[in-house]
């Protein structure tokens, strides 16, 4: 059930990205007649590649992969404007997303499927992009030094006595953006 569920966001994802501004069943039927699908992903995870191999032999769609870091993938897809190969863009976080998203870059996909299996709160509101997977961010502390109870949320750790005891990635980060926005 599990390969099924992730195989039906896969497909609905390879459809996600614009095309020339046409309809989604238009994308479909042009992707078929081509026998290709162009997914731009800043992902390296062994489990991708499992599900492009299992897609191809399921529907005979040959999956063409451009790996790159997802800001270069983004710039890539302004560039190439409504010309984009792009079918499906896949980043490391929703907060990439959300730029691809505000350039433009998306469009929206009707999926029962989707609505279905993704919760609303790690899904697009327009639709526009849906999570596949999810990160824990786990905070790892000395155990002779601080007490769990302490550290049981990262609310904790705004608390005065951790000022200065932290080590964390840049507020610029996208990642630590998208972990304080959620």
């Amino acid at each position: 059930m599990k390969k099924i569920i992730y195989s039906l966001v896969i497909v609905t994802l390879l459809f996600s990205c614009k095309k020339e501004k046409q309809e989604s069943n238009e994308i479909i039927e042009v992707t078929k007649k081509e026998e290709v699908v162009i997914v731009y992903t800043h992902r390296h995870y062994p489990a991708d590649k499992q599900l492009f191999a299992q897609f191809e032999k399921e529907t005979g769609i040959k999956v063409n992969v451009v790996n790159a870091k997802a800001d270069e993938l983004i710039q890539k897809m302004t560039i190439e404007g409504e010309h984009s190969p792009a079918d499906v863009l896949i980043t490391v976080d929703a907060g990439r997303l959300v730029r691809a998203k505000n350039k433009d870059l998306l469009q929206s996909v009707t999926s029962e499927t989707l609505n279905t299996i993704v919760p609303a709160h790690l899904r697009d509101t327009d639709n526009q992009w849906f999570s596949l997977t999810k990160r824990a961010r786990v905070i790892v502390y000395a155990k002779d030094r601080v007490k769990p109870e302490n550290l049981s949320s990262y609310n904790n750790l705004t608390a005065k006595e951790w000022n200065e005891k932290v080590l964390i990635r840049s507020s610029s980060n996208i990642y630590n953006q998208s972990l304080l926005a959620s």
